[in-house]
C-alpha cells in the first residue's frame, strides 16, 4: 500500500493488486478506493495489476481543504509516474476529471483514458452548495447525501430510498464530508473541453443509457477528443461498476483488448 508525494507536497496513498499491465482507478464522490471498484476489482484484477488511488481525505491520503479539481490530478499524475510504466487510467463521475486533468500533466505517460460521467460543474446550483455546506456545519451527513443524490444527481425518490436502506448507505455516509470538498471543487471547475484536443491516447467516454446525457460533458469531449469512443451502458445510470459490475468490465475489456494487440501482453481469456 505505497504513498508517494505529489508535486503539490501532498501525500497520497493507492493500494495494488492483480497482475499484468497497469491499471490506475480514481474513484468518484461518496465512494473510496475500495467501495467506488468493490464489485468489479475481482475481475480487474486477474487481467491488470490494479493501482486504486485513495482521492483526499480518503485512506490514508492527506485531507485538505479548497483544493482544485488540478491539484487531485497532480496526485493522480504522481502515483503514475511512480509505477515507472505507462498505464490504462480509469476515473469515475468527479474522478473523471481528476484523471483527466492528470491526462493533461502525463499525455506521454498513458497508454488510454477510460472516463465514466464526469459532471458538468453547474450541476450543482450555489443554493444546493449552500444547502451541503449547512448540512456539514451540523455535520448531518445522512441529509447531505441525500440532498446530493436527490436533488443534484436526481435519483429517484424510490430508489434513493432503497439505496438508503442497503448496505451501501454506510460507506456513502463515511465519505460525505470529503465529498463535500469534492463538490466545492466541482463548482469552482472552469471546464473547458477544449483544452483537451491535443490528448494523444485513444479515449473511451463510458456513460449509462439510462442518464441524463445532459449532465455530463461525456459529449463535449466526444466532439473534441482526436481519438474519442463513446460507450453507452444499455439500461445502466451513473452506477454501472455497481449495479451491472460484469457488463462494465466486458466493455472496459472490450476496449483495451485491442489496444493490447502486438505489444506481447495480453489479458486472461
Amino acid at each position: 500500500m505505497p504513498i508517494v508525494t505529489s508535486s503539490a507536497g501532498t501525500r497520497v496513498w493507492f493500494e495494488s493488486r492483480g497482475h499484468g499491465p497497469a491499471l490506475v482507478l480514481v474513484h468518484g464522490s461518496f465512494s473510496d478506493q475500495r467501495s467506488n471498484w468493490a464489485l468489479v476489482m475481482p475481475e480487474l484484477q486477474r487481467h491488470f495489476t490494479v493501482h486504486a488511488v485513495a482521492r483526499r481525505g480518503r485512506g490514508q491520503t492527506d485531507a485538505t481543504v479548497g483544493h482544485e479539481v488540478a491539484d487531485e490530478g497532480a496526485d493522480v499524475a504522481a502515483v503514475v509516474r511512480a509505477l515507472g510504466e505507462p498505464a490504462f487510467l480509469l476515473g469515475h463521475s468527479y474522478g473523471a476529471h481528476v484523471a483527466l486533468a492528470a491526462a493533461a500533466q502525463l499525455p506521454d505517460q498513458l497508454r488510454a483514458l477510460l472516463l465514466y460521467e464526469a459532471p458538468w460543474p453547474h450541476l450543482i446550483e450555489a443554493a444546493v452548495l449552500a444547502e451541503l455546506e449547512a448540512h456539514a456545519r451540523r455535520r448531518d451527513w445522512h441529509a447531505s447525501a441525500k440532498r446530493f443524490f436527490g436533488g443534484v444527481l436526481d435519483v429517484p425518490p424510490a430508489e434513493l430510498e432503497a439505496l438508503i436502506a442497503s448496505d451501501h448507505w454506510g460507506s456513502i455516509l463515511a465519505d460525505a464530508p470529503a465529498s463535500l470538498g469534492d463538490a466545492q471543487a466541482l463548482v469552482r471547475l472552469r471546464f473547458e473541453a477544449g483544452r483537451f484536443a491535443a490528448l494523444p491516447m485513444p479515449v473511451l467516454l463510458q456513460t449509462g443509457a439510462a442518464s441524463p446525457r445532459e449532465f455530463y460533458v461525456t459529449d463535449a469531449l466526444a466532439r473534441v477528443l482526436p481519438q474519442a469512443h463513446v460507450d453507452v451502458l444499455a439500461g445502466q445510470a451513473h452506477e454501472a461498476m455497481t449495479t451491472a459490475p460484469q457488463r462494465y468490465v466486458e466493455a472496459v475489456l472490450r476496449f483495451l483488448r485491442p489496444l493490447l494487440a502486438g505489444t506481447g501482453e495480453a489479458l486472461v481469456a
